[in-house]
């Protein structure tokens, strides 16, 4: 897993951030964060509200002065403590949440704005290109007003684009849209990223969100980069309850090891490197627990208190009890419709795939 700021065969990254540290008043809303994007790479940057990630992507824009660390874009240093570039001269694309467009122009000549050093003619051109790009080629001489969500969000891309920047920062540029058309647009987005091989740092704070368009995933808490590493990583190897539980519903319970395992309403769960009678918390993903009906009596066996089809997936509300005989409402994700009458008895087995053990946090 790679967090620092170089890329591969020692190429610098295409866009770094070494260090960085940023502050409002007595606010830590950065705290020394380093983090690399390499070339045709993207990273998306996830966390709750008032995380730091929609600071760290302005402090790489140059949108707000950096007080500690620096910031380097293809090797040169363009922000540090005494000194900025501004942001016209930094070489980066930017997508704002409102996406900023010209009501006054149209789709063409916001496109061509940002392309200021080119022949009136060759501008054009360019804009052109870009829009065809978004498949927005159609609308060039229409005014945002008369664009839908969708539509305005990709003139906005293609505006990014069109000076062939070497980094685009998007903030947050899908919350706008409603499910459907965030899906189809972001769809678009990915294909168009990677055809122009930009490095790419996206805010968003919807899981599945960056999930599906991030090589890498960076999550943030308070400041701080919680983990970095692909969505498999994130997923399956969370280093800490808040990392496992962010991408998911997870099931918790708490316990202590005792030889090597943690006993929990689910059954036994392995500990193998934690010492004996350390206190834990258990995570189980809704998705990791696979119920029977009519299974082995001697598995660990739950009650059906309510079962809701959720379309590809049914969402089961049980009632377990643990070794102690306490009673336990736990939920279960299954494939497809599967949805036993309330009452019924079934058994569980887990996938460890998807059970993390972590020493708890309430004793650390």
């Amino acid at each position: 897993m790679r967090s620092n700021a170089t890329a591969p065969n020692d190429r610098p990254a295409a866009l770094s951030y070494h260090a960085v540290s940023h502050s409002y008043g007595r606010f830590p809303a950065v705290d020394s964060v380093s983090l690399g994007v390499d070339q045709g790479e993207i990273v998306c940057l996830v966390g709750p509200s008032g995380c730091g990630k929609s600071t760290l992507l302005r402090l790489g824009a140059g949108l707000e002065t950096l007080q500690a660390g620096e910031v380097r874009i293809a090797g040169q240093r363009v922000a540090h403590s005494r000194s900025s570039v501004p942001p016209e001269k930094r070489g980066i694309g930017l997508v704002f949440q409102d996406y900023a467009l010209f009501p006054h122009l149209s789709v063409l000549d916001n496109v061509a704005f940002g392309l200021n050093g080119d022949a009136g003619r060759l501008r054009r051109n360019r804009a052109r290109t870009s829009l065809e790009q978004v498949g927005m080629g159609g609308f060039s001489e229409a005014f945002p007003h008369t664009l839908s969500g969708g539509q305005q969000q990709r003139v906005a891309l293609a505006r990014a684009l069109a000076p062939e920047p070497r980094v685009l920062l998007l903030d947050e540029p899908f919350s706008g849209l409603d499910a459907r058309l965030r899906a189809a647009v972001r769809d678009d987005t990915l294909h168009v990223l990677k055809a122009n091989s930009v490095a790419t740092l996206l805010v968003t704070h919807d899981p599945e969100e960056a999930m599906f368009l991030a090589d890498r995933i960076a999550l943030m808490r308070d400041g701080r980069l919680e983990q970095i590493g692909t969505p498999v990583d994130l997923y399956y190897r969370p280093r800490t309850p808040f990392a496992a539980a962010f991408f998911g519903d997870v099931n918790r319970s708490g316990g202590q090891v005792r030889g090597g395992a943690v006993a929990t309403p689910f059954g036994r769960l392995p500990a193998p490197d934690l010492p004996d009678g350390v206190a834990v918390d258990a995570l189980v993903r809704p998705e990791g627990l696979a119920l029977t009906l009519d299974g082995d009596a001697a598995s660990v066996r739950g009650v059906v208190d309510a079962a809701r089809v959720l379309g590809s997936s049914s969402l089961i509300h049980l009632t377990v009890l643990d070794e102690n005989g306490a009673r336990h409402h736990v939920h279960s994700r299954m494939p497809g419709q599967f949805l036993p009458p309330a009452g019924s008895a079934v058994s569980l087995s887990v996938d460890l795939k998807q059970a993390f053990v972590f020493p708890s946090e309430e004793a650390g």
